[in-house]
């Protein structure tokens, strides 16, 4: 497959892919090979619908990561091999819209002070207080800080756009302190070597690790933060404008739905059953004055 996965990478580059998503491109059309022990160019339309079946009942993928196997063999088989006929075979895709549970300022504290290192603790402080991608904070360099305009900056982030979003002045202290214990040249969260920025999966786990240890059970890995982050803004009365922005949300519909999670605008709004309720106690308020004034 050598020949076809060169051809693959080339498209894959041309569309200015990230590496994260050649890497999980090339790791479908793999799977797909390895199930078959056939070069994926000698398969049939049939044969690529019986493997997604094969993942999708047998295996019980996730939705998401169902959906990653077919955007990657649907590139695959319609840009690099220019097949048509296998694009007819690769069901539309449909993901449930799950709305993701949102940490508490309680739970926040616990988190922080359930990490196992200044570093880790700025880790966790910093994505949460801007917002961040887990790619995007273990990314950040130490030049990144503006303590001028508060504000962190953000190279290459999703869709390899820059953008600009908070620093919380509360950190500025423990930035400081880290700084002064680290000694980071370039990568504020480096990894062992210090040339290298510290692994995304390394972050998973960290997060991982103070969430059992601080007892939260909500469901979710490290993102919780960043969801956190814009539904706490949300409810603090920030615009869903200003939050895209600092999101980097190409779209605004992005941002939207994050006033469905947002417990100030909910808790506001009245049930149509409490208002049948208020209702009838106005009417029974009504005609009692009524009987009052008759007497």
């Amino acid at each position: 497959m050598s020949a076809l996965r060169e051809r693959m990478i080339c498209e894959m580059q041309l569309r200015r892919f990230t590496g994260s998503t050649q890497r999980s491109y090339l790791k479908a059309v793999i799977g797909l090979t390895k199930y078959y022990r056939l070069a994926p160019d000698l398969l049939s339309p049939q044969q690529v619908h019986e493997y997604l079946l094969f993942l999708a009942n047998s295996r019980k993928l996730k939705w998401s990561t169902l959906n990653v196997v077919v955007s990657a063999l649907r590139f695959f088989y319609t840009q690099t091999l220019q097949r048509l006929d296998i694009n007819t075979a690769i069901p539309t895709r449909k993901t449930p819209c799950r709305l993701p549970d949102i940490l508490s300022a309680a739970e926040l504290q616990r988190l922080f002070a359930a990490t196992e290192s200044l570093q880790e603790r700025m880790l966790l402080m910093t994505t949460y207080g801007g917002g961040l991608r887990v790619s995007e904070v273990v990314r950040l360099r130490v030049t990144d800080i503006d303590t001028e305009r508060m504000m962190l900056r953000v190279l290459g982030g999703k869709g390899a756009k820059d953008r600009y979003t908070l620093l919380p002045r509360c950190l500025l202290s423990e930035f400081r302190a880290y700084l002064a214990q680290l000694k980071p040249e370039h990568w504020l969260f480096p990894g062992r070597n210090f040339n290298t920025p510290l692994h995304d999966n390394t972050a998973r786990e960290i997060f991982n690790r103070a969430k059992a240890q601080a007892g939260i059970r909500k469901r979710g890995s490290i993102h919780l933060l960043r969801h956190s982050f814009a539904t706490h803004l949300l409810e603090a009365g920030v615009d869903l404008r200003t939050i895209q922005i600092l999101m980097g949300h190409a779209s605004i519909t992005s941002t939207v739905r994050y006033l469905q999670l947002t417990r100030k605008m909910l808790g506001n709004t009245m049930s149509p059953l409490d208002l049948l309720d208020r209702s009838a106690e106005l009417a029974l308020n009504y005609h009692t004055q009524e009987d009052l004034n008759a007497s």
